[in-house]
């Protein structure tokens, strides 16, 4: 039973993990919202539209203009001048390397902290036994005895 519970456990973090994989290369382009075309008298915020496409094709024609509406692809001379597009790489590999070495360095950091606090509390134990306090009336208040030193000066 603790078998099956472990493998669909395995499976289902599996598949959480290759549903977060990511494409190291991507053409990204950053254009004016296309209500701005349509309507000329509104003033709007730019979009940003994100394409898996090979860098020949990082332009206007190939990420931008299937992904909108027939009004604007009719003012593509106007709209497409104002879109900004870059094509990005990324090392997903490198990433996550830097990111197992961070947190394997923290997992070390809290563990020599466990130790220490187990060896701090192992040295006080110890010096609890090796000395004890003496709870006399005569060690706890000198004076008793300020006479005595008194008449020796």
């Amino acid at each position: 039973m603790k078998r099956k519970l472990f493998l669909i456990y395995f499976f289902y973090l599996h598949s959480c993990v290759l549903a977060q994989m990511y494409e190291d290369k991507r053409c990204r382009c950053v254009c004016p919202n296309p209500s701005s075309i349509i309507n000329s008298t509104i003033k709007t915020d730019r979009t940003l539209y994100i394409a898996y496409v090979p860098p020949n094709q990082c332009n206007c024609d190939g990420v931008i203009l299937p992904r909108v509406s027939n009004k604007v692809k009719d003012n593509a001379e106007i709209f497409c001048p104002r879109c900004e597009c870059k094509y990005e790489t990324r090392n997903t590999t490198i990433i996550m390397v830097v990111v197992i070495l961070v947190v394997w360095v923290l997992m070390l950091l809290s563990g020599y902290l466990v130790f220490l606090v187990i060896l701090e509390m192992l040295v006080n134990k110890k010096k609890s036994k090796m000395y004890h306090v003496q709870t006399t009336d005569e060690a706890q208040n000198p004076l008793i005895h300020g006479e005595d030193l008194e008449d020796n000066l």
